[in-house]
C-alpha cells in the first residue's frame, strides 16, 4: 500500500530525459537531515514509514524513476536495507541515516550502469577482458596511484597486524584490494586524479591510495555477511567504480585537497562521489572521455 500511494504521488511527473543530479543531491541532503531531526533513526520501522512519503519529492522521484527498478523497485530495495541495518565497525554507514544518505547517492550509479551486467563471480572478473590487470600496469610504471592486496593467509595477515601496531602511519588502515583488476576508462581517470591530488597536496604527502576497484556480486555479498555497507546493485561489479582512501590523509594535512579534486570531478559531471567516511566512493559517468591512453609514471 506505501508503495502504491507513493508512486501514485510522485512517479507519474518523475520522469525526464536528464535528471538534475546536483538538484537530487541537494534533496537527498535535506531529506536526511530532516530525518535526523524527527527521531526516525532510533526505530527502522518508524523510519521505513517515513521515507516511503518523503521519497516522493520531485527532485528524488526524477532519479529513482529512471533506475531499471524504477521508482517502486527503488524503495523496496531502500526499505529492506533500512529494516536488515545492523551498526558495525566495518560498515562505512555509522548510522541509519548514513545508510539512507549513501544508498540514495548510490542510486545515481544504479542510474548510469544499474542496466549493464555485473560480474557474477571473482573467476568473471579475473577472466574479464574488458579488466586491466593492475600488477602489470604497476610493474610497468603505468599507475599514479598505490593499492596492495587484501592479506590472504594467516602469515600476511598476522604480518600486516605487526605493521600496524609497529608504523601505524605508514600506510592506510584498509584490507586491501580482493581483486587488482580495473577497466581501462578507471585507471585512467584515478591516474587524472593522482596527478590532481599530488599538485595540490602539502610537499611530503605520499600518492593517492585507492581501496577498492572492480569486484564480484560474490564478494559483494561476502562483504554483507561480514557486516560491511555493500549495496546491491554495486557498480563496482561492473567495474566503474572506485574507493580512495581518505582519512589516512588527515595526518598529512591533504584530506581537504584531495576532497576538493573529487568534488571537482563531480562538478564537472565527470563522477558520482560519496563521502563514506574512512574512504570515499567514485563512480565514472557513461559517455565521458577519461582518456584514450594510460598515464606513464614520473620517471618511467
Amino acid at each position: 500500500m506505501l508503495v502504491t500511494t507513493w508512486l501514485a504521488a510522485g512517479q507519474a511527473d518523475a520522469y525526464q530525459s536528464d535528471p538534475d543530479l546536483t538538484a537530487y543531491r541537494a534533496a537527498v541532503t535535506e531529506l536526511v537531515a530532516s530525518f535526523e531531526r524527527s527521531g526516525a533513526a532510533d526505530s527502522p520501522r518508524v523510519a521505513a514509514r517515513v521515507l516511503s512519503g518523503r521519497l516522493a519529492a520531485p527532485d528524488i522521484a526524477a532519479v529513482l524513476a529512471q533506475t531499471p527498478s524504477g521508482c517502486a523497485g527503488a524503495l523496496e530495495r531502500l526499505l529492506l536495507e533500512v529494516r536488515a541495518y545492523r551498526p558495525s565497525p566495518r560498515s562505512s554507514a555509522t548510522s541509519l541515516a548514513a545508510l539512507i544518505r549513501i544508498s540514495l547517492l548510490a542510486q545515481i550509479d544504479v542510474l548510469w550502469w544499474g542496466r549493464e551486467p555485473a560480474y557474477p563471480t571473482d573467476a568473471d572478473v579475473l577472466s574479464s577482458e574488458d579488466l586491466l590487470n593492475l600488477d602489470a600496469l604497476q610493474q610497468g610504471g603505468l599507475l599514479l596511484f598505490r593499492y596492495r592486496h587484501q592479506a590472504n593467509s594467516f602469515v600476511s595477515r598476522a604480518a600486516r597486524s605487526v605493521e600496524r601496531r609497529a608504523m601505524p602511519a605508514r600506510r592506510p588502515m584498509t584490507a586491501g584490494l580482493w581483486l587488482a583488476r580495473a577497466r581501462p576508462q578507471a585507471v585512467a581517470l584515478l591516474n587524472q586524479i593522482a596527478a590532481q591530488f599530488a599538485a595540490l597536496a602539502p610537499p611530503g604527502t605520499p600518492p593517492l591510495w585507492v581501496t577498492s576497484l572492480a569486484r564480484s556480486v560474490e564478494h559483494q555479498r561476502r562483504l554483507r555477511a561480514l557486516g560491511y555497507a555493500a549495496l546491491l546493485p554495486s557498480s563496482h561489479c561492473v567495474g566503474y567504480a572506485a574507493d580512495i582512501e581518505m582519512a589516512w590523509f588527515r595526518r598529512f594535512g591533504a584530506h581537504h585537497a584531495l576532497q576538493e579534486v573529487l568534488l571537482d570531478h563531480q562538478r564537472a559531471g565527470r563522477a558520482n562521489v560519496i563521502d563514506e567516511g574512512q574512504a570515499w566512493h567514485v563512480c565514472l559517468r557513461p559517455g565521458v572521455n577519461y582518456g584514450s591512453r594510460l598515464m606513464p609514471a614520473a620517471g618511467a
